[in-house]
């Protein structure tokens, strides 16, 4: 038996998997952020230990004897978030979280400081990544800046005070700015672009690595026979990648969760700075991986809920499962601001085409399909640098919806299939990284490709319909960005 626990903004989950790569059980903890002032999130560390804690006891108790058989345990979570630990290993202040954009002026000092920033990191700097977030804390908590002795991501911290193993894995580092993506390393320049140095810094470890064993006390209270190995584990993203056996070059998937992700396993470093793409090193060795990233995907369609005052189910079941074409409103889904391409946290969404006679079904309608022109910004992102999935696999809440998965395949212009188990998530493939760190077994032989419920090819009338729309739909971003600020 193998033990998955991802760290996730809204909850912390735990999941017991089998030899199959079967989820036996699962049991979660729900977690909270504060956002004390606008553009900010945070949250207190505690909650992400006691809750990880708690989530095991609850199987241990619900499931004792497959708890019992548990050899490998790993560890994913929620990116970017600065955890700031003094000497002592006291936290310092709550944790800055992915989603906080409070650092966009730190950003532009952290490319000023480098010249060649772009060029050595190969990402962009976004107030979503962990090294100006620790800049606005030097300018504005100086105290607490000069009091920080390491710097920990939210799975590493809660990994950290559990099994005494201060390490990060490659995938997660790579969300930092301050690691040599291409290297696999801490890189000195980008570190101190950011006023901080390797001492600053946990020990690297590739994800299916073994880093430590969970210790004794920890087994006796949860029924374990033996000690089991703890992997490097992952980032959610790369975590869930290893879920999907999305390991080899050339997979593909677009995750429709509360944020959204276009991913693509590559084989070398693949960057693209100038339109926001992530590059990344994948949680195993060898391999890369890309990301274009919106930060709201299926938390468009729980805002159009809320606002519409109906269950989501309600909202779509009148569009069916395929329409004829693009609805006459258009809708932009930067609620939360947006990552790629625009690298924008301020920008807001925007609903376009609106009329005296516009119906409930159009702007439903609109908000899928603006998900998915955003989806197809990141995959026109990622083919810049050659990178052209043949086909994709659809994640995520929003996967469950055959009618978005039409929508999908006719707005990005490529095959879109539908997934067993694709809500997966994260825990998943932690789970398998630690099976990995204790069998010593390849991702091919753990990582087994999920069963295609349905495939989805683009309709070429609809596909046509949809370039125009999504050309006329690009051109309202400034419109969506001048009318926020």
């Amino acid at each position: 038996m193998f033990l998955g626990i991802d760290i996730g903004t809204s909850s912390v989950k735990a999941v017991l998997v089998n030899a199959d790569g079967a989820v036996v059980a699962s049991a979660s903890r729900p977690c909270t952020v504060s956002r004390p002032h606008p553009l900010w999130s945070e949250q207190d560390p505690e909650q992400w230990v006691t809750g990880a804690v708690a989530a095991v006891d609850e199987l241990a108790a619900g499931w004792p004897d497959a708890v019992a058989e548990v050899v490998g345990v790993g560890f994913s979570g929620q990116m970017h978030g600065a955890t700031l630990l003094d000497r002592a290993g006291n936290v310092l202040r709550p944790a800055i979280l992915w989603n906080d954009g409070r650092s966009f002026a730190q950003c532009a000092a952290l490319e000023q400081a480098l010249p060649d920033f772009r060029a050595v990191s190969g990402n962009i700097a976004m107030p979503g990544f962990t090294s100006p977030k620790l800049l606005w804390v030097a300018e504005h908590e100086p105290e607490i800046f000069a009091a920080v002795d390491k710097v920990l991501l939210p799975k590493a911290y809660v990994r950290w005070r559990l099994c005494s193993a201060m390490v990060e894995d490659m995938s997660d580092a790579s969300g930092t700015l301050w690691l040599d993506v291409a290297g696999r390393g801490w890189s000195d320049e980008l570190l101190a672009a950011g006023k901080l140095t390797r001492a600053h810094m946990p020990d690297l470890a590739e994800g299916s690595d073994a880093v430590g064993r969970l210790p004794a006390d920890l087994a006796r209270r949860w029924g374990m026979k033996t000690q089991p190995v703890i992997a490097g584990g992952a980032g959610d993203c790369a975590a869930s990648a290893v879920g999907l056996a999305a390991t080899a070059p050339g997979d593909a998937f677009l995750s429709l969760g509360t944020s959204g992700v276009v991913w693509a396993t590559t084989d070398r470093y693949l960057p693209n700075p100038a339109s926001a793409v992530h590059a990344f090193c994948h949680a195993l060795p060898g391999v890369w991986h890309q990301m274009g990233v919106m930060l709201s995907a299926a938390a468009s369609l729980a805002w159009a809920s809320s606002v519409l005052g109906a269950p989501e189910a309600e909202l779509l079941a009148p569009l069916g499962e395929t329409v004829s074409g693009p609805s006459p409103v258009a809708f932009l889904p930067y609620l939360s601001g947006e990552r790629t391409p625009h690298n924008d946290p301020t920008v807001r969404g925007l609903f376009a085409g609106l009329g005296a006679d516009t119906e409930r079904n159009a702007v439903v309608q609109a908000v899928l399909e603006g998900v998915a022109f955003a989806a197809r910004d990141n995959l026109m992102a990622l083919n810049a640098t050659g990178t052209t999935p043949a086909s994709i696999d659809l994640a995520g809440g929003g996967s469950r919806s055959r009618l978005w998965g039409r929508i999908c395949a006719d707005i990005l212009g490529v095959t879109v299939h539908r997934i067993e188990d694709g809500e997966v998530g994260a825990a998943l493939g932690a789970a398998h990284l630690g099976r990995m760190a204790a069998t010593g077994e390849a991702p091919d032989v753990v990582c087994r490709k999920p069963r295609r419920l349905e495939s989805f090819t683009p309709d070429p009338a609809r596909a046509a319909a949809y370039a125009t729309a999504w050309e006329r739909w690009r051109r309202l971003y400034p419109l969506a960005k001048e009318y926020a600020s």
